[in-house]
Parts: C-alpha cells; sequence; structure tokens
C-alpha cells in the first residue's frame, strides 16, 4: 500500500483503493447461526472503475435529474423469477441450464455447490509482491483491496452476468454470441447507472445477476486490515472484472457485531458500533467516499426478527420449517459503515390505544410513487430522492415501527410509544423533509454501549431511556432523529470532523424537543439555557480531564479530506480507547452552533440551515462548506468579523475552551432555572450542618419541584460538598423520588451514595449498574463492549465528575 502504518499508534486504517474503483452496490445473502456465533454467506460487489465515477463526480453540480415519467433507456426483460427473498447464490460450479430452471426455494448443501469448505481457494497471492501498487502503473496486475479484519474468506469469484436472461439488453448486441471481459464489465457499467426512476428494475437486475454462475476464481490475500483480490492479466481497474462474488464467514470474536443475551435471556445478535465499522461483518469500501446502495437477504430461524438499514417494512418468507428469510434494501446511495443489522426475538410494541401512532400502519411512499414532482434541483448523484417528491416533503410523521423484549413492553407503551410522533413531527417542522421514508425503532440489550445509535431507516436506543419521566427519552429521540438529516443524509467526508454529525445532533435535540413539548419560546428559552449551563460544566470537565491532542474538531486542520493516491488513509485517534468517552465533537460542536444561532438570531440561522440541507443532502461535506455557505447567506451587518479562517482558528483547530465561548459564558447572567437550582442546594447545605438532635423545633426546609435537568444539576452540586450526612441523604432520596427518576439523575444519584457510603442505597447502585451499563465506565460492566461508530454513538455521560467513584463499588461494599 502507499501508506505506512504504525502499530503503536491508536489511528484507524483505511485501506480501500477508492480512487482506483469504487463498489456502487453490495448484494448480501447470509445466514445466522446462533448456536455457532457465526453469520455467513455472500456478498457480490458491483464495480465501477475510476475514470467513469471522476468523470460523473466533475459534473455532479449540475444536478442532472429524469422527468418522472421517463422511460429507461434500456428496454426492461420480465422479471427475473428467481425468488430474491429466498434463493441461494449459485456456484461456478452451476452451468447455465442450472442457473435458469432453478426452483423457487432451493437450497444447495455446502457439499454441492463446495464453496463453504473449499480451503484450498485461500493461498491467494503474496501481499507482498501485489499490494505495493494497487493502481495501474507498470506490467502488474491490478489488486482490488477492500476493508477487511476478523473475517474468514473461503473464495472469491467473477460473476457471469452476461448468463442473465435478457442482459443483451445492456448491449449493443441483439444476441450474446460471444461473451468477454469488455462485454461483461460493460453490462455492469450501465446496470449501475440506470436512471433514478428504475430503480426497481435496477434492485431486480442486482438480484438476478448476485445468482449468476461464476465464471473463474480470483486470486485473493488477506491482511490485519483488508483483502486484496486481483486477475491474472487485469492489469488496470478498467480490465478488472465488475461483479464479483465473494463467500466468507464472520467470526464470533468479530468486532462489528455483538453477540449477546436480550432482556429476557433470549439470544441476539447486532451492529455495535466498533471503532472498524462493519469490515468484520462483510468485506467492503470503508472510506465515506464510497458510497453505495445494497439489497441484502437474512436467513435465520423462524422464532428471530431481522431488522436492518434499509427502505421497505421487510415481512419474513418461510423458506421451510422454522427457518424464515428476510429481504431488506436501500437506494439511496450511504457510506458502507452506516450498514446495520439487529437479530433477535424482538416484539413488535403497540399502543393499546388508538392515537397518532396509526400512521405506523401506513407503508412508506416508495421513491417513485404518487406525486413525483421536481420540489427543488438536488446537487448530489443521481438517486430516488424524497426531497423530489412533494409527497414525501409534506410527510410529518414517517411511519415507524418499535421492537423490544416483550419483558419491557409495559415501559415502551408508557414513554417511548407516545414521543415517537410529536419527536419527528417537530423535526419535520424545523428542517423540513424526512430524509427516510421509514423508520424502526430497536430497544437493544443493557450491555449497548450507549444511549442511542442512528443509522439509516433504523435506530438503536439503550433501555435507560425507559425509565423516570419523559424528558431522557424524548431529548435521546430527537439526538437520533437529528442524525438522520446530520450524520446520515449528511455526513462528514473526513470523518475526524465528527461534530458536523454529533455537535448538530446536539444542538437540535433542544430545538426538536421544545417542538415536540409544544412549549412557548419563554419556556423553550429556559430549559435550553439549563442545558447549556449542564454542558458547560461538562466541557470544562472534559477539558481538565483529557489530552490536548483530542480536543481538537478538526486535527487534520488543511489537510483535513486528503487521501493517499490510492484512496486510502488514517482516521487519527480512530482506535483510541479514550475516544470512547470523550465529548469534545458534542460539546464543542454543540457551543459553536449556539453562538452562530445567537449572533444571527433563530429565525435568520434556521431559515439558513433548511436550505443548507436541501442543498447539501445525499452528499459528503467539510468544515468549509458550511461556514463558506452560512456567511455568504448572512447579511454583513450581522457577521461582523466572523470569517471561515478565524473559526477554523478558535473553535475548530484550537484544544480547550473556545476564547469566544470564554467571553461569553463570563457575561451571561445565569438562568432563572439554575438560579432555583442554587437556592435548592443552599437549603440541603443548611440541613446538612444541622445538628442530629436539635434542642428547639426548627421549621421544615420545603423544597420546589425540580424538573429532570434540574435535578441533575442539584445533584452535580452536592456532589461538590465535601461530606453529607446519611439523614441528609435519606431526605434527598425521599423528597425527590430519586428511586424513580431517569437514568442521568440516579447516574448522579449513585455516584453520591457511592461518595458518602450510604450503604442503605447501595441497593440502587447495584440496579444502576445492572441496568443502565451504558453509563457505566468501560470495566465496570458485565461486558464492557464500549466501542464507537463514526459519526452516530453516543459517548459516555460526563466525565471526569465522580463518575470514577463508581469504579470502587465493589471496594466500599467490602468495607462495610
Amino acid at each position: 500500500m502507499d501508506i505506512q502504518l504504525d502499530p503503536a499508534r491508536d489511528d484507524l486504517p483505511l485501506m480501500a483503493n477508492t480512487s482506483h474503483i469504487l463498489v456502487k452496490h453490495y448484494v448480501l445473502d447470509l445466514d445466522v447461526d446462533f448456536e455457532s456465533q457465526v453469520i455467513e454467506g455472500t456478498i457480490v460487489l458491483f464495480l465501477e472503475d475510476g475514470n467513469r465515477f471522476k468523470k460523473q463526480n466533475s459534473s455532479i453540480e449540475e444536478a442532472c435529474q429524469s422527468e418522472s415519467n421517463k422511460a429507461c433507456k434500456f428496454g426492461m426483460p420480465e422479471p427475473c423469477h428467481i425468488s430474491v427473498t429466498n434463493a441461494r447464490t449459485f456456484s461456478s460450479e452451476m452451468d447455465y441450464n442450472d442457473f435458469a430452471i432453478c426452483s423457487k426455494g432451493e437450497k444447495d448443501t455446502p457439499d454441492k455447490d463446495g464453496n463453504h469448505d473449499n480451503q484450498e481457494h485461500a493461498s491467494g497471492i503474496s501481499s507482498s509482491k501485489y499490494c505495493c501498487d494497487t493502481g495501474n502503473r507498470g506490467s502488474e496486475d491490478f489488486v482490488l483491496v477492500l476493508d477487511c479484519c476478523d473475517l474468514s474468506v473461503l473464495k472469491v469469484e467473477e460473476v457471469d452476468v452476461a448468463a442473465v436472461p435478457g442482459m443483451e439488453k445492456f448491449t449493443r448486441s441483439p444476441k450474446l454470441t460471444v461473451v468477454s471481459e469488455e462485454l461483461r464489465n460493460q453490462i455492469v457499467r450501465e446496470l449501475v447507472t440506470l436512471p433514478a426512476d428504475c430503480w426497481r428494475e435496477q434492485l431486480d437486475y442486482y438480484a438476478c445477476c448476485s445468482q449468476a454462475p461464476g465464471c473463474g476464481e480470483l486470486l485473493f490475500d488477506t491482511d490485519s486490515w483488508s483483502l486484496q483480490i486481483r486477475k491474472t492479466g487485469a492489469q488496470t481497474a478498467t480490465d478488472f472484472p465488475h461483479a464479483i462474488r465473494i463467500w466468507y464467514k464472520t467470526k464470533p470474536e468479530g468486532r462489528s457485531v455483538t453477540w449477546t443475551s436480550d432482556q429476557s435471556d433470549r439470544p441476539c445478535v447486532y451492529t455495535v458500533g466498533s471503532p472498524i465499522n462493519n469490515r468484520a461483518l462483510f468485506p467492503c469500501q470503508e472510506p465515506p467516499v464510497a458510497m453505495s446502495t445494497w439489497q441484502a437477504t437474512v436467513r435465520a430461524a423462524a422464532s428471530y426478527v431481522v431488522l436492518m438499514s434499509g427502505e421497505n417494512f421487510a415481512k419474513p418468507t418461510q423458506l421451510w420449517e422454522g427457518c424464515s428469510s428476510w429481504y431488506y434494501y436501500v437506494t439511496m446511495p450511504m457510506p458502507a459503515s452506516t450498514f446495520t443489522i439487529a437479530v433477535g426475538c424482538w416484539t413488535e410494541m403497540k399502543l393499546e390505544t388508538c392515537s397518532s401512532n396509526d400512521l405506523a400502519t401506513e407503508r412508506p411512499l416508495s421513491p417513485s410513487e404518487a406525486d413525483f414532482r421536481h420540489v427543488g434541483v438536488c446537487s448530489h448523484m443521481e438517486y430516488p430522492c424524497r426531497f423530489q417528491n412533494a409527497s414525501a416533503a409534506a410527510q410529518e410523521i414517517i411511519p415507524y415501527r418499535v421492537f423490544a423484549p416483550v419483558c419491557l413492553k409495559g415501559a415502551c407503551q408508557e414513554t417511548l410509544l407516545r414521543l415517537i410522533p410529536p419527536c419527528l413531527s417537530a423535526a419535520h417542522s424545523v428542517l423540513g423533509t424526512h430524509p427516510f421514508s421509514r423508520l424502526d425503532v430497536l430497544i437493544v440489550p443493557a450491555n449497548f454501549p450507549s444511549l442511542g445509535m442512528a443509522s439509516p431507516h433504523i435506530m438503536f436506543l439503550s433501555q435507560s431511556i425507559l425509565t423516570g419521566r419523559s424528558h431522557l427519552c424524548g431529548t435521546r429521540l430527537c439526538h437520533e432523529i437529528a442524525h438522520a438529516w446530520f450524520g446520515l443524509a449528511i455526513g462528514a467526508r473526513d470523518w475526524t470532523e465528527e461534530w458536523l454529525s454529533e455537535g448538530f445532533a446536539t444542538h437540535l435535540e433542544d430545538v426538536f424537543w421544545a417542538a415536540a413539548q409544544q412549549l412557548d419560546p419563554r419556556e423553550a428559552r429556559e430549559q435550553q439555557e439549563l442545558r447549556a449551563c449542564l454542558r458547560w460544566r461538562r466541557l470544562q470537565d472534559e477539558m481538565r480531564c483529557s489530552p490536548e491532542e483530542m480536543q481538537v474538531l478538526r486535527p487534520s486542520k488543511d489537510k483535513t479530506g486528503h487521501t493517499s493516491n490510492s484512496g486510502a488513509s488514517v482516521i487519527k485517534q480512530g482506535l483510541n480507547p479514550e475516544k470512547i468517552f470523550m465529548q469534545v465533537h458534542y460539546l464543542k460542536g454543540y457551543f459553536l452552533l449556539r453562538f452562530l444561532a445567537k449572533r444571527f438570531g433563530d429565525e435568520t440561522y434556521f431559515s439558513f440551515l433548511r436550505k443548507f440541507v436541501h442543498t447539501f443532502h445525499g452528499q459528503l461535506i467539510l468544515s468549509q462548506d458550511f461556514l463558506q455557505m452560512l456567511l455568504e447567506n448572512i447579511p454583513e451587518e450581522k457577521r461582523l468579523e466572523l470569517s471561515v479562517e478565524n473559526i477554523y482558528q478558535d473553535w475548530l483547530e484550537s484544544s480547550g475552551i473556545p476564547k469566544p465561548l470564554q467571553r461569553e459564558r463570563r457575561a451571561e447572567a445565569e438562568c432563572g432555572l439554575a438560579r432555583q437550582v442554587r437556592a435548592e442546594v443552599t437549603k440541603w447545605i443548611q440541613v446538612n450542618r444541622r445538628p442530629r438532635k436539635r434542642k428547639r423545633r426548627v421549621k421544615e426546609e420545603v423544597f420546589e419541584k425540580l424538573l429532570p435537568d434540574q435535578l441533575v444539576l442539584l445533584l452535580e452540586h452536592l456532589l461538590e460538598q465535601k461530606t453529607l450526612s446519611p439523614r441528609t441523604l435519606q431526605s434527598l432520596q425521599r423528597t425527590y423520588h430519586l428511586h424513580d427518576q431517569d437514568a442521568e439523575v440516579r447516574h448522579r444519584w449513585c455516584e453520591l451514595i457511592v461518595k458518602h457510603k450510604f450503604t442503605k442505597a447501595y441497593n440502587s447502585v447495584e440496579r444502576f449498574l445492572q441496568e443502565d451499563q451504558r453509563l457505566v465506565p468501560a470495566g465496570h460492566t458485565q461486558k464492557a463492549d464500549s466501542h464507537k461508530q463514526p459519526p452516530t454513538l453516543e459517548p459516555a455521560s460526563r466525565p471526569g465528575s465522580g463518575v470514577e467513584l463508581l469504579w470502587d463499588f465493589e471496594f466500599f461494599c467490602t468495607d462495610d
């Protein structure tokens, strides 16, 4: 490779040679085996060489698009009659007649197709000889490099797409009499560039091609981070086969998925949001620039539900007794890192009473349906865009489903199900068109290392959000909904700029939540000021407790977005275990956007933000794309001395707390809700100072009712007290019913319990450690699978503020 990796560093390598060749579409055909904890099957890659996609990228700003009634430039043949949802992929040992007449639902055994146990094919190639040059220089064979880790690759073969009936439509020949490599590649080139309004036929063709016979095995080799594939004699990306099939299986210890048990103690598996993303789930191109679509068929035991990033509400198809198949597809090009899957014995949750949740029973609008009119010009690569669909653009609440273990049914009905409609509607009122047509929400097992994770069409939420009042559930739901726009529909071109995802989602969660609660402007402003106060405290803690080099939002500075000649690169600190608990991208990003919104005014700022979303959805951006467009669209009198360069200097490229933020916090008066908390803290300090036995009767303090965020602030202030008596702690618990509060409040309460060895409440700490592992430091859970997937996994709640006290809980228990 043309990049040098230092194994002693914490940088994450992205090895794929995306400058030479791009994966345009993946077709996965997988079996999930819980006994062996393995996912195995095939993945077919449809490729486009660099010459083609570079031409497309150079003209993308022209925003060409097809009209609603425009026919495909190729006549479409009869639909392929091989079942997409239950047919097995065909091996190279099957001839054309076998392919054409294979019956629906037929399952080949490993002995017949010989692709699951052919270890002789794993000899591969010498990485030292062929991986030094992955382009087309010299006389060496071209090498396709894919990001791959913790996978057993069994076989790689070229797919004979010309064997699929009707493929002559993609060539200039009425009959495919002589089939060559050039002809097969021509077919794939035409297939991957079909117009957006032919998306359904395109998916059918992809499915049929993925089941076509092989036409020759390819040499391959693997190393710690990549899979390298070549074909003898193919010296350029243009000559390399454009449709290849990879037979592989995951490893139980693979870091992209977690095999565990749900809250009902039933087995499940899901993508955990690992630092290595999905490369231990399937070989892929990880760099975000490798935007692709996908479709997947997944088989599992009939008792399991398969959820996945997909535009359709999939239903199981029974293949044979005890086995079902699930099929999902995506037509919007996305980075492979956003692919998400979860398989478990989930139950769909529904409200028992009729409400706005009935909208969830509607089917999502397909990209080609009904009112497909031009609502504006899009600048992204061509795909069936919801922003071009007037019906979709007007849809305030997209259809959704909620899944969880049956033991959480009551909690889901009480909080989550009632909050989804108003939160979706609030997001639409702020930003406009929902980028995705539907949403599945899954309550994941207790060891999930986050409060939430957003992916296309699916969202993971921790069970911790279901306790207490609706506040934590609502704010977290709003945060993950915001990622549909920032983080997914608009992604960071360089993963080191996580603030473009997390800063926006953190800022927008407050705006969405205020709208969902229908708060008046004064009340909304007060609550948002209180949350700014809490985040200011967390940011100060973050700066005290983290290395300076990890406090920078744009660490690569002028080299941000740069890659090697092949497209390979490294993500700085991508594998650093400390980064799991870092909040710098959330907090500094949030305060930057809050600073800009206050400077320009909410009306001006959010009007611009809607314009920005419409301009850049479906694309990858860098910081300068947002900042330049913002300053160009803001009146000069409001810009004052702001420039892209001084925002870089003050906010993005410096460690520590930005100077404009320091000045702002010094000048700002404390908000009313925070002042109310300070008054309550004073009361509790007075209560704590009273002698245990009083000579005369003293008037009892009357404590105010506090909001959840106020309770968090109150407990954080009390954590700063050197001692609190057991009597004070018991009164505190009784006054605010702390054992019934949400997880953020109980987190601070547990810190107080441990700090002051309040043994009577140790059962609260035990419950917290068992049920709210997301908020416990790594190493303190039964299985600390704390990883991070750029850009949508949320880190620990508040480092450096007594959290470490929980680490020693077991010793306190022993001492007492």
